[in-house]
């Protein structure tokens, strides 16, 4: 018999509206009684899948055997040095090298061997020890290649350790700041280091000036505006700091020449609500990516003292939606989207055309990737699709010729030419045109039980993506579907608008709306649908919405309820997500149309497919509380499931750290998804 969680009324009222929550009490993670409901829902998520034990192990040989275990990355030159990664059979976790820079060409790679020469940087598995989780929040070398700058976390809630190494001598730094967040950025000459710090928000709002060997740190800024985040990096001139604050809707950036770390930040332009921009450095002036009378964005040049005049270089389109900007000494690369795939642009220097990269998959993602170097003749490229798996290229912007330098592994005899992919498009309620990607296995059975995946939040876009652990649905006659719903980002600004604030529904009906497609057009005999976050608020409506459109659910750190925690402003980041959603503290008309679609809010006595909830104790972004609370209410309210809550007891937002831990848990998953389907080996 599934746990029972036990019923403790509590009741919350606004605008007017009172609501019982029996199940408020889960949010208390250090009661014994909340640990204990949830370690007796694994008990009951290992007993009910106990089923699928070699199914799942199985599957975990499969992802193994078609990954090479033991590989590096390409090479990054920034200055004397050759950077990369490298991993190793049977070790959880990555190794950071360098190697002494000899021509202009990336060393030679032979897999299973470290390059001669070898420095190692980090490793990973010494640093992790024996302990369950361990990720890297920051790992900056100094621009003159003798300093690292790192920080570590060993529980996942994103709280980490700054520690410093002397590269020239091996010897850590005895200065150690705790509790910093993400990222950071060097002066020039590598004797100061800047980082940022988070409220009991879990926002990052101060960023410090740490000078080596100083036992005090300087508040360089602080940012009291609840819905901003602040973050510090360096241009790729590595001539001056960028200090940047940004709410979901709103930027501002400062300056600052590098070589003058106790200096003054200058704002570029204030902040205005609504327009968002961002900065990098191109000799003799600033490039400005904003969406000042531009919802798709435009490219603007400022004079390096006068950096708040704007003079557009590539004008605002309505079907491009520029995404980034890289500015090199005698080139700039400009990232963009349209419809519905990314794209690189160029702007050659000495008054040439700028031109478009061509890449010949009809359904592909593509983005500049490892590009520290200012002065350089060569363009470095991340591409993948359904089909290729992650490539790495060097653009020759001499010879327009694109040079593959890697394309990663994939053992036991892939051949790309052996699946296929498309593009489809659902019409929603409203009769917009939604893109659906589509892969599966050439010459499969159709239709066929399909996997749908969508996430639809934040401008964040699913584009088309290789993955070693999808072959084995793939190679079972499985079909693996994308649905690009609104919310998204993958047709322009607009796209995510309207999938927003009080238009939020719009995401959950086109993901039905692509589900049924999906059916109606042969493709489909049965979906599982799956999301993650605030995918995982998608997969939580959808269920609400059309049940019985889904054979099964697989919800991965669900945002499932959405409205008690936008309501609560103590909580980690509620308030920066009122941009995003609204803010139902103070405004009813919000309140009630958040309540309208959150999945706790919802649930009704009714058929529901079997769901798999899957979530951390320690994350900080959705707190495990939510698809605890889901799964107990649905359990008793619902009708159908069964409904699995599993919860990783040390671990953070992205789930379990080491790569082989990864692959069970992605194993676990899709043998529970093959199961849904009737496949049994």
């Amino acid at each position: 018999m599934p746990p029972v969680a036990k019923k403790v009324p509590t009741t919350r009222t606004h605008h007017g509206d009172s609501v019982i929550d029996e199940y408020a009490w889960l949010f208390k993670k250090d009661d014994a009684d909340t640990i204990s409901y949830l370690e007796a829902e694994n008990a009951y998520t290992q007993e009910v899948t106990g089923h699928l034990k070699d199914l799942q192990e199985t599957v975990f040989q499969e992802i193994k055997a078609r990954t090479q275990e033991t590989d590096l990355s390409v090479p990054t030159r920034k200055g004397a040095w050759w950077y990369y990664s490298r991993t190793e059979e049977g070790k959880q976790y990555g190794i950071q090298c360098r190697v002494a820079a000899d021509g202009d060409d990336p060393p030679a790679l032979t897999a299973g061997e470290p390059l001669p020469g070898e420095q190692v940087l980090l490793d990973g598995n010494e640093l992790a020890g024996d302990s369950p989780f361990f990720a890297l929040g920051t790992s900056a070398v100094s621009p003159d290649g003798t300093m690292l700058a790192y920080s570590t976390d060993f529980s996942g809630d994103e709280r980490f350790t700054l520690r410093f190494k002397d590269l020239r001598s091996g010897e850590l730094l005895p200065d150690e700041i705790p509790g910093i967040f993400y990222g950071g950025a060097w002066s020039a000459d590598g004797s100061t280091f800047f980082y940022t710090t988070i409220d009991e928000a879990w926002r990052p709002c101060r960023v410090h000036r740490h000078t080596l060997g100083s036992a005090e740190d300087v508040l360089v800024y602080q940012e009291d505006d609840e819905r901003f985040w602040v973050g510090i990096g360096l241009t790729r001139s590595q001539r001056y700091l960028v200090l940047s604050a940004g709410s979901k809707i709103t930027s501002e950036v400062r300056v600052l020449d590098a070589a003058d770390p106790a200096g003054e930040f200058v704002v570029v332009r204030p902040r205005r609500t609504g327009v968002e921009y961002d900065l990098d450095h191109a000799g003799d002036r600033f490039l400005i990516l904003h969406n000042d009378g531009a919802r798709n964005f435009e490219l603007a040049t400022a004079p390096i003292d006068d950096p708040g005049t704007w003079t557009p270089l590539i004008e605002h389109r309505e079907d491009t939606r520029l995404l980034d900007v890289d500015a090199f000494k005698d080139h700039i690369a400009v990232h963009f989207r349209r419809q519905g795939l990314t794209g690189i642009r160029i702007l050659p220097g000495g008054g040439r055309e700028p031109y478009e990269i061509p890449f010949p998959e009809p359904l592909y993602d593509v983005a500049p990737s490892g590009n520290p170097e200012f002065e350089t003749a060569r363009l470095r490229l991340g591409y993948t699709s359904l089909v290729t798996p992650p490539s790495v290229y060097d653009y020759d912007l001499a010879s327009g010729q694109l040079i593959l330098l890697k394309r990663r592994a994939v053992l036991g005899g892939y051949d790309p030419e052996g699946y296929e992919q498309f593009r489809e498009w659902a019409t929603a309620e409203d009769g917009t045109r939604v893109p659906i990607s589509i892969v599966m296995r050439k010459g499969a059975d159709r239709p066929a039980p399909t996997l749908l995946y969508g996430y639809g939040s934040y401008e964040t876009s699913i584009d088309p993506y290789f993955s070693v652990a999808r072959l084995s649905l793939l190679d079972r006659g499985f079909v693996f579907a994308v649905a690009h719903v609104r919310g998204g980002g993958e047709m322009g600004r607009g796209w995510y608008e309207d999938g927003k604030l009080t238009r939020k529904k719009n995401t959950f009906t086109d993901f039905v709306a692509c589900a049924r497609h999906l059916t109606a057009a042969g493709w489909s005999s049965e979906i599982i649908a799956r999301g993650g976050s605030a995918g995982g608020l998608l997969m939580g409506a959808v269920t609400n919405i059309a049940p019985e459109e889904f054979a099964g659910i697989v919800a991965e750190v669900p945002f499932v309820d959405a409205l008690n925690t936008i309501l609560d402003p103590t909580l980690p980041l509620t308030v920066i997500e009122w941009d995003e959603w609204g803010d139902p503290l103070h405004d009813p008309d919000v309140y009630a149309y958040m309540k309208s679609y959150s999945p706790y809010e919802n649930i009704d006595d009714r058929p529901y497919p079997p769901i798999l909830a899957i979530t951390s104790l320690n994350d900080t972004r959705v707190l495990y509380h939510e698809p605890a609370k889901w799964i107990a209410r649905l359990r008793a309210a619902a009708q159908g499931g069964p409904f699995l809550l599993k919860t990783e007891m040390g671990a953070g937002h992205g789930g379990r750290s080491g790569r082989y831990d990864a692959w069970r848990e992605e194993a676990f998953a899709l043998s529970w998804i093959l199961d849904r389907a009737g496949v049994t080996e």
